[in-house]
C-alpha cells in the first residue's frame, strides 16, 4: 500500500523478531563461499531515525528494541546484536536498520541484492542510502518484480517479503506469491514476515502454505505479553530453511 510508511513502527517487537530471524538465515547462507542473490519485495527506506517525529508519535521502539537491549535478552554473539552495536557506534544510537541495510551489512561484495520499493518517498530514501555496486534498486511492485527476476543469477539465494498487510487480501495474495515463486525457483529460500491481529487474517496466509507441503518449511509465532498496539504478535516463516538454523530461530522466541 502506498499509504504505509514503516517509520511509525520501526524498532518494535515485530521488527526484533523479523530482523533477528533474517540475520540468522543470512549469516548461515553467507558461510558458504558461493555467491548468492538476495531479493526483497517491500524494502522500505532501509534505515530509520528513532528520534524522528513520526517515530515518537507511536513510540513503539521504546517497547521493542530499546526494551530488549536494556534487558540484555539477545545473546552476545548473535549477528543481530553485533550489527546493532556496530550501527549505533558508527552512525548513532537513534538509528535502527531495516532489512535492506541488514542484508547489505551481512552479505559480501560478491553477492547480488535486488531491492523493490513502490512508495515514491520510501524509494528515494532507499536510493540515497543503498547505492552500492552489488545492489540493484527497483521502484516497482515487489511481487511482480521478484517473479520477473527469478530464478536469478547467481541462482543460489533468498527472497524476503513483508508487505504492509493493511488490506486483508494481502495475506492470501502473499501466499499465492510464495507458491508461484517456489514453482519458478524451487531451490530458493523464501522468507515471510506477517502480523498477528485479532481478526486472524494470517490464517489465509499460513494454511495454503502448510497444505502445499513445501520443503523444509519453518513457521514460528510470538504473542506479545503486553501488546501496545493492535498487533498481538508476530509470525515468521521460511521455505527451504537452511540446515542448522531451526534451533537458532526457535531461540529468538525466548527473547520476546
Amino acid at each position: 500500500m502506498l499509504s504505509y510508511q514503516h517509520g511509525y513502527h520501526a524498532g518494535n517487537l515485530a521488527d526484533v523478531h523479523k530482523h533477528a530471524a533474517l540475520c540468522t538465515v543470512l549469516e548461515k547462507l553467507a558461510q558458504k563461499d558461493k555467491p548468492l542473490t538476495y531479493i526483497e519485495t517491500h524494502a522500505g527506506r532501509g534505515l530509520y531515525d528513532l528520534s524522528s517525529e513520526i517515530a515518537h508519535k507511536t513510540n513503539e521502539a521504546a517497547f521493542g528494541i530499546e526494551s530488549v537491549l536494556k534487558a540484555r535478552k539477545i545473546p552476545a554473539n548473535h549477528p543481530y546484536l553485533n550489527l546493532l552495536n556496530r550501527l549505533r557506534s558508527e552512525i548513532g544510537k537513534q538509528y535502527y536498520p531495516g532489512s535492506p541495510f541488514i542484508a547489505e551489512a551481512l552479505l559480501r561484495p560478491t553477492d547480488t541484492l535486488h531491492l523493490m520499493e513502490l512508495h515514491p518517498q520510501e524509494y528515494q530514501a532507499l536510493f540515497r542510502l543503498m547505492r552500492y555496486p552489488n545492489t540493484h534498486l527497483h521502484n516497482r511492485d515487489g511481487f511482480e518484480g521478484a517473479l520477473a527476476i527469478c530464478p536469478p543469477m547467481p541462482r543460489r539465494g533468498m527472497v524476503f517479503t513483508d508487505p504492509s498487510y493493511e488490506v486483508k487480501t494481502e495475506y492470501e495474495k502473499t501466499a499465492k506469491f510464495v507458491l508461484k515463486l517456489h514453482r519458478k525457483w524451487a531451490e530458493g529460500v523464501i522468507g515471510v514476515w506477517y502480523p498477528i491481529l485479532r481478526e486472524n487474517h494470517h490464517f489465509d496466509l499460513i494454511k495454503p502454505l502448510q497444505d502445499a507441503g513445501l520443503p523444509k518449511f519453518y513457521n514460528a509465532e510470538i504473542l506479545f505479553k503486553h501488546p501496545k498496539t493492535a498487533m498481538l504478535g508476530s509470525g515468521i516463516l521460511f521455505v527451504n530453511t537452511p540446515f542448522g538454523t531451526q534451533d537458532d530461530l526457535d531461540a529468538i522466541k525466548h527473547w520476546l
